[in-house]
């Protein structure tokens, strides 16, 4: 018998996921509430239910009453981030003079892939992994080859080790993909992992560029480790923002980060690719990295929570479903195969973040909640969804009532 599931704790007045009720989240514009009918509750694309934070807000309002909505110009934000990452993750070694300002992190990404390899090379993911690294680089004209993660969720080293060598034949200038924390399985890289992965791309030339969108969502218990400052990450890149952890993802302005050897490469990038970066997205993420630390830390603690939760909800409701704790983002990879559910893909193709399919498709047919179909992740991903906690406690526990009432009506 499942025991009592736990209230949401703390107080609401304090945690940004209870600031706003159903009624005014379904007043928004955003896919991730137009997308599906009103009666669906919306737990699939990575939005948070939260308002802006305070210093988020103040900055965007002082730019409007300004006017000051021109072009981007400067180094706040790397400065920002600068200052945020030696504080949060003792990365003491960034250097504002060692990034660019890219449109955002997918963007920027494919824009370091065109610096450093050529198209028809290979870019390596490790799969199950958030469907775009698959869309963007096929469109960027990069062959994908996946390592899949091994059973605990982690990175597997045969697998790389592996995919590594293949890639290596396979074209001139082949390139690692890297989710640091991983999407979508929460899963957060520990140092030696990194050091790991650092060593496999020595050995067999490739550049590592290292998605880390996530990593300011590092809940507790683990500890977010920038991949450059990992020994052996000296020629690797990483892509940053502040779109995950402040709900910004509509405001557009990343940063593309280059290790000491990479610097030169990094410098190529074309001029253009600066004017795709909103002024006000710059404005809102340099805001966020400089004065929304406590805004961040009372969610932190709020997904926290809901993590707990949600794994109660789920031992209660659907206890078929096995949950493993993410230890970042907000994100949870629920592994629905024991439901027994058949996971055809649509076109047999990850990548295409709005297939439904599978128990996702069963969820939202009959339990009107929408989730990540687990298939468009590639590999490893038929029979599971992904589901985005970053909402209330009561928007959280009505869905996945919802979904154990949708599976007891299949038995």
């Amino acid at each position: 018998m499942a025991g009592p599931v736990p209230s949401a704790g703390g107080s609401p007045a304090r945690n940004p996921l209870t600031r706003l009720t159903l009624p005014e989240l379904r007043q928004r514009t955003s896919v991730k509430w137009r997308m599906h009918p009103p009666d669906v509750l919306p737990l699939w694309v990575a939005e948070m239910d939260v308002s802006l934070a305070p210093a988020v807000a103040d900055a965007l309002r002082g730019a409007i009453d300004l006017g000051d909505t021109g072009y981007a110009y400067g180094t706040a934000y790397a400065e920002a981030l600068g200052d945020f990452a030696a504080q949060r993750w003792g990365w003491n070694s960034f250097r504002v003079d060692r990034t660019t300002v890219v449109p955002d992190v997918m963007m920027g990404i494919v824009e370091v892939l065109r610096l450093v390899t050529d198209p028809g090379d290979a870019v390596v993911v490790c799969s199950p992994v958030y469907p775009p690294f698959y869309a963007f680089v096929s469109h960027a004209d990069r062959h994908v080859i996946e390592a899949p993660l091994g059973p605990d969720l982690r990175m597997d080293l045969a697998a790389l080790d592996e995919a590594f060598r293949r890639a290596r034949q396979y074209g001139r200038r082949p390139a690692f993909l890297m989710c640091n924390p991983h999407n979508p399985t929460g899963v957060v890289h520990r140092r030696d992992e990194l050091e790991a992965v650092a060593e496999l791309a020595g050995r067999h030339g490739l550049r590592v560029i290292s998605d880390e969108i996530h990593a300011p969502l590092v809940l507790p218990g683990a500890h977010f480790t920038p991949y450059l400052t990992v020994a052996g990450a000296e020629n690797a890149f990483a892509l940053i923002s502040a779109s995950k952890a402040w709900n910004l993802a509509g405001l557009k302005a990343a940063l593309a980060v280059a290790g000491p050897q990479a610097a030169a490469d990094l410098s190529r990038m074309p001029e253009e690719v600066s004017h795709g970066p909103s002024h006000l997205g710059v404005i809102a993420h340099t805001a966020a990295f400089r004065a929304g630390g406590q805004w961040l830390d009372l969610l932190l603690d709020g997904l926290d929570t809901n993590r707990t939760l949600l794994a109660a909800l789920l031992a209660k409701h659907v206890p078929a479903v096995r949950y493993h704790h993410p230890e970042g983002t907000y994100l949870a990879w629920l592994d629905c195969t024991a439901l027994g559910i058949d996971t055809e893909q649509p076109d047999g193709q990850p990548g295409v973040a709005s297939d439904v399919a599978g128990p996702a498709k069963v969820f939202l047919d009959r339990a009107r909640v929408a989730l990540s179909s687990g298939h468009v992740f590639g590999t490893g991903g038929a029979g599971f969804v992904r589901l985005n906690f970053a909402t209330s406690p009561e928007i959280l526990t009505d869905a996945v009532t919802r979904m154990g009432r949708a599976v007891e009506s299949m038995m």
